[in-house]
């Protein structure tokens, strides 16, 4: 088996600022480690608030120049990196998989819809649009033109590592902006490693700059009292978000947002059971269930509860826990042993207020942060798992006799990010889609992210869309100039 920190030489696990790869200002370093046994396999730059003001030097800096570069030059370095990307596909699954957990499978797939985004960002940055026309009332022509916003912040999350950083940084790239970003402690790696395929594909200095660091809260804050940042977006929880809100509104940043999520996933009578059930593991399992759009709260109508419940216990059931690099493996290890805590936690809440544990429920023994898959009945509504983001693979079934009663269960709740409706009725379905207060809604399936869709929540959900053609918007200015013509 190939190690997978070959693919990221130990002078590319520094700090990517302007044209260099270099140690943090104070020469601090702090250890990346493999979730799957606790084992350090990496140290990397601990940047401190210089380095931060630094990575917005450089993005400064080349801001002009790369806002001036030609649509179809911008186009062909991002087709360049999706090309690169999907060349070196393996080298980079490994280590998401080394450094973040997942099964090799799953970073696999991780890879490819990443670099999904550089291919659909390559072909919108050419198509750009301003518009000319006449005022309504005459004498006059409006003009407007699109214009980058700026230099933009980035805060990635830990659990896409490649791809919550590529749905930020292509549309930034194709709209003309420079980037700062900064990665999640514990998955620092990927994003350097994205940084240096940028690098050799042509992207030019100063227009992604990469700040790994575990005092996040300084540095970004600095990033956001300067004047020169113009564009804040973050994926992450909703708490950390309310704070960056705060912070972004000093220098009134433009800002979008991807925050937490506790979706609801309906799963009604006429439903076509195994359609259901695979969309339910879709939507569950994916990610570990580590993504702010997993199903956190299964609803089946009363009459198919026993039969769909039985199915998806079995599956569960099934699947297998082990390090993400072994062959076969289903569920790798969680990102580190705070999230462990508190599975386990909200299961054991939930059993006290008298759930039933169907399948898991019980954390292994021995090195690395496992939960095994795990099933709930009997869920009480005042269930601490129902009102918070489990973000790991448990699944709480709960009955439901109406579908006015299902969708007010499934509003009751601060997020609005996803919503998952399993029904062969067109009528049904419409309901639930006009009816559910999410950003988005998978009718019939359990995987809905797509770089040419637009994703974003709405409530406490998020802010703005990313990906589609609205992603692209969310890094442009217009400047409307009014231009007397008799």
């Amino acid at each position: 088996m190939s190690d997978p920190m070959n693919a990221l030489a130990p002078e590319h696990r520094r700090l990517r600022i302007g044209d260099a790869w270099r140690d943090a200002a104070g020469g601090a370093t702090f250890a990346v480690e493999d979730p799957a046994t606790g084992q350090t396999i990496a140290e990397v730059a601990d940047a401190d608030v210089a380095d931060g003001l630094a990575a917005l030097d450089a993005a400064s800096s080349a801001m002009t120049e790369w806002a001036a570069t030609p649509p179809r030059t911008r186009s062909d370095l991002l087709t360049a990196t999706y090309r690169a990307l999907t060349e070196r596909s393996e080298e980079v699954a490994r280590l998401i998989t080394l450094e973040m957990g997942k099964p090799l499978a799953e970073a696999r797939a991780e890879v490819k819809y990443g670099a999904e985004f550089f291919r659909w960002f390559a072909e919108e940055a050419v198509r750009v649009e301003g518009r000319y026309n006449t005022a309504p009332g005459g004498g006059y022509r409006i003009l407007t033109v699109p214009k980058p916003v700026g230099p933009c912040v980035f805060v990635t999350p830990w659990n896409f590592p490649l791809a919550m950083g590529a749905r930020k940084i292509a549309p930034a790239l194709a709209a003309g902006c420079t980037t700062i970003t900064k990665p999640a402690a514990q998955t620092p790696l990927t994003m350097l490693l994205l940084a240096r395929i940028m690098e050799e594909a042509g992207v030019p200095p100063g227009v992604v700059n990469v700040v790994t660091t575990k005092r996040s809260g300084a540095v970004v804050s600095a990033l956001l009292a300067d004047r020169r940042t113009r564009k804040l977006s973050f994926t992450g929880s909703t708490e950390v978000g309310r704070v960056l809100l705060r912070q972004a509104a000093d220098n009134v940043l433009r800002t979008s947002m991807e925050l937490g999520g506790n979706a609801a996933l309906i799963v009604c009578a006429d439903a076509d059971l195994d359609v259901a059930v695979d969309g339910a593991m879709v939507a569950k399992m994916r990610n570990i269930g580590e993504s702010c759009i997993a199903a956190n709260r299964i609803y089946v109508e009363e009459p198919v509860r026993e039969e769909f419940t039985a199915r998806f216990a079995k599956r569960m059931g099934a699947l297998s826990v082990g390090h993400g690099l072994d062959d076969g493996v289903d569920v790798g290890a969680l990102i580190d042993e705070a999230s462990v805590t508190k599975i386990d936690e909200l299961v054991a809440d939930a059993v006290d207020r008298g759930a039933r544990v169907l399948v898991g429920g019980e954390r292994p023994d021995g090195p690395g942060h496992f939960y095994p898959p795990t099933v709930l009945v009997d869920v009480p509504e005042d269930a601490l798992m129902l009102e918070e983001e489990i973000f790991g693979p448990v699944a709480p079934i709960i009955s439901f006799t109406s579908d006015d009663e299902v969708i007010a269960k499934a509003n009751d709740t601060e997020h609005g990010l996803v919503g998952y409706v399993f029904t062969r009725d067109l009528q049904r379905a419409l309901r639930f889609t006009e009816g559910l207060e999410t950003g988005m809604i998978g009718v019939n399936r359990g995987l809905i992210s797509d770089p040419s869709a637009p994703f974003g929540g709405v409530k406490q959900s998020g802010i703005g869309k990313e990906g589609s053609h609205e992603g692209i918007l969310e890094y442009l200015d217009v400047t409307y100039a009014a231009i007397d013509l008799p």
